[in-house]
């Protein structure tokens, strides 16, 4: 059933769906006019990132430093240094392997006020490949010392962590998605780092999303409570730092924690879960996502389902293992 604390953050308007880039993007400009700090980098790709939108509209504080996402944390880090709040964007898979010593050493290290947003994360990428699937960013990037590790779960979630960060004094990586996701939350849902929130209340299990996984995990629980089987539906925006109270109290309660990420199994969601349970309440985790693999060509949902964590795959786990 819904948890009642939630029950007023949720969105009851329809079935809306918005790309959190979107979000992202249309956020950014609202937030550049009324702080004129904020300056904007992008490497050639602000048509798919949505930070043109910002670019048109404060032309003056955007940069297109071309195909060049190492200088370009380079140059996001210099700014930091003189007062500015820097958005540095491009694809995942660039953000954190092709300019991962820059955003380690130059960024994270002297712990710089830049924001990392990165779009097109996953395998829901899709059609675009292994080469442009960012599988492994969130397992980099929570190895990383002084970064906050975030990804929201849909636009309205978006929307409030770009505003959460940018008063927020420090380095961050934010996920973003390419493809549109339902809209799960309201506009009076609050974002706080270190939070999760609880949108389901059940005792069989606890299954947890983050980013584009948890509206498949919602289905999935919706679904499993038609056939009276209830679950704790937890979405964890806040990968690192993450809400281990919740996280706790929930693995306690039903004794089976099943994380689902469009990302791989290893290093990410399910292993920070891992990590926070094994150390502090030992209980079973089963993690879906993409099983020590590259990505493939195809449409989302056709590699959400071929990568076992669709909704389908989420009700086979709980029932298999209750």
């Amino acid at each position: 059933m819904i948890n009642k604390k939630v029950e007023n953050i949720l969105n009851t308007a329809g079935d809306k769906k918005i790309a959190t880039r979107e979000a992202y993007g249309t956020t950014l400009a609202e937030l550049g006019e009324s702080n004129k700090d904020i300056v904007v980098l992008d490497c050639d790709l602000s048509k798919s990132t949505k930070t043109a939108v910002f670019g048109k509209k404060f032309p003056d504080r955007f940069f297109n430093m071309g195909i060049a996402e190492s200088n370009m944390m380079s140059v996001a880090a210099g700014l930091a240094t003189m007062g500015k709040i820097p958005f540095a964007s491009t694809f995942s898979v660039f953000a954190t392997k092709r300019a991962c010593d820059q955003v380690s050493i130059s960024i994270a290290y002297p712990k710089l006020n830049v924001k990392i947003c990165a779009t097109h994360s996953g395998v829901t990428l899709g059609e675009d490949g292994a080469t442009h699937q960012a599988i492994e960013d969130v397992a980099i990037m929570r190895a990383i010392p002084n970064i906050l590790v975030l990804s929201p779960a849909d636009a309205t979630e978006t929307k409030k962590v770009i505003e959460k960060i940018t008063e927020y004094n420090g380095p961050c990586y934010v996920r973003l998605c390419r493809g549109a996701s339902p809209v799960i939350f309201n506009d009076d849902y609050e974002f706080e780092i270190g939070k999760g929130v609880k949108i389901m209340e059940g005792d069989a299990a606890t299954i947890i999303g983050a980013g584009f996984t948890t509206h498949i995990a919602l289905e999935a629980a919706a679904k499993l409570e038609e056939e009276g089987i209830e679950t704790d539906l937890i979405n964890m925006a806040s990968i690192k730092p993450l809400d281990e109270d919740l996280i706790i109290e929930s693995a306690q309660k039903t004794g089976l924690v099943i994380t689902v990420e469009d990302h791989s199994i290893i290093g990410g969601l399910g292993s920070a879960v891992c990590e926070l349970l094994s150390e502090k309440s030992p209980v079973k985790v089963i993690r879906l996502g993409v099983q020590d693999k590259f990505g493939a060509s195809g449409t989302a949902s056709e590699l959400v389902k071929a990568y076992g964590f669709d909704s389908e795959a989420i009700i086979r786990t709980v029932k298999d293992n209750i």
